[in-house]
């Protein structure tokens, strides 16, 4: 960085109070950006060129003012927020977190085994067959609107069903060949989370007959997502198959956890994930109860050894990690997301819903298309219900 052509001494030149913005273009692109800023009353100043490595120097008329390194000013910049962390949350999370800023951390990536833009959901699409999906609310859940965008684009028949008219009986399970739990706040939180939500239904002969009923369907799907995924883990005595699920649990931080976190689709049963394995890419979690509890330590093994376990967090450098933040809840072998024994029922934690479309993510390959690479979980339900 040369400040040479900045107005005033370095102090100036470096400290100021005025409102501006530092803009990082491609050297191809610098004369037509200033000549656009010129044409508009902007004054822009050429501070200096991106350069490999972690390296900065700044100068001033060839003194040199400072010289360092990116990650040792970030970590300067970061220790006081750092320390107050852990005075707050959890003190290890905070410094795990703190150990993360270091010269060569890779940053995020993606690698799929599948094309992103396939459409395997388009013959049956062609049908004109849109099989009804019930989209659960409850008080507090807010995810409901683009879980619906997702399932519609995938082919489905996305309906709003609150649980008080499944309560009243004006509208039926019976009638839908998919069911999804969504997340946010259900009871606000007060009653643990998603575990309020279960005990809704497990407490009502009505409502637990029901559920039962839908998930003994063969010809019927569900997905539990964040909160949701909270709230199906604890209705696992009516789900065939699900007996070695966990509890979901308060985040190992101690805190809400709203992140773009890694995760490895695992080879399991899960219809939801079919043609999935294998790939590792980004997602969002946004969570406060989010670590899978398993009763044991024999009850973890059990899910282990069943291949039922479908995500699980990785760190920026591919490995399966307990670790704050890529794995933002503490979850143990990184698992974050399950199925049960035939696939038809998955629970996970992170939000597909949220990053279906390239446009959602803060960060994505520059490959993908209108498609992220999450559109195909819902296409695959779409395609299992041919």
């Amino acid at each position: 960085i040369d400040i040479s052509d900045v107005p005033g001494g370095s102090v100036a030149a470096l400290f100021n109070e005025e409102a501006g913005a530092v803009l990082q273009v491609p050297a191809e692109a610098v004369d037509g950006v200033l000549s656009q800023a010129a044409a508009a009353g902007l004054t822009l100043y050429e501070l200096g060129s991106a350069q490999p490595g972690d390296a900065i120097t700044v100068e001033r008329g060839g003194d040199v003012l400072l010289r360092s390194t990116c990650s040792a000013l970030q970590r300067a910049w970061a220790e006081t927020s750092s320390r107050l962390q852990a005075l707050r949350d959890n003190p290890d999370c905070a410094r795990e977190e703190f150990e993360t800023i270091t010269a060569d951390a890779p940053g995020l990536s993606a690698s799929l085994t599948f094309a992103p833009d396939e459409d395997v959901a388009a013959p049956f699409i062609a049908t004109g067959v849109r099989p009804r999906v019930a989209v659960l609310r409850e008080q507090g859940v807010n995810g409901h609107v683009e879980m619906a965008a997702a399932f519609d684009r995938a082919g489905f028949s996305a309906v709003d069903v609150h649980m008080s008219e499944l309560a009243a009986g004006s509208v039926s399970l019976a009638d839908f060949k998919g069911l999804v739990a969504c997340g946010g706040f259900s009871y606000g939180d007060v009653l643990g989370a998603g575990e309020g939500w279960a005990k809704s239904i497990l407490f009502n002969p009505a409502l637990r007959d029901a559920f039962a009923t839908f998930f003994e369907r063969r010809d019927t799907i569900a997905l539990g997502v964040c909160n949701g995924c909270q709230m199906m883990s604890n209705l696992r005595e009516l789900i065939p198959g699900a007996e070695y699920w966990p509890h979901f649990v308060r985040n190992r931080s101690e805190q809400f956890e709203a992140r773009l976190s890694l995760v490895r689709i695992e080879s399991s049963p899960s219809v939801f994930l079919q043609g999935m394995a294998g790939s590792h890419l980004p997602v969002v979690v946004a969570h406060g109860e989010g670590r899978a509890e398993f009763a044991s330590g024999q009850r973890l093994a059990a899910a282990e050894a069943s291949g039922c376990i479908s995500l699980r967090f990785l760190d920026n450098a591919l490995h399966v990690t307990e670790r704050y933040p890529a794995n933002p809840n503490g979850s143990p072998g990184g698992i974050t997301g399950l199925c049960n024994e035939d696939g038809r029922v998955t629970i996970m934690m992170p939000h597909p819903e949220r990053v279906f479309r390239t446009v959602q993510c803060s960060w994505a390959p520059d490959d993908w298309g209108e498609d992220g690479g999450w559109m195909r979980l819902f296409r695959n339900a779409r395609r299992w219900l041919a």
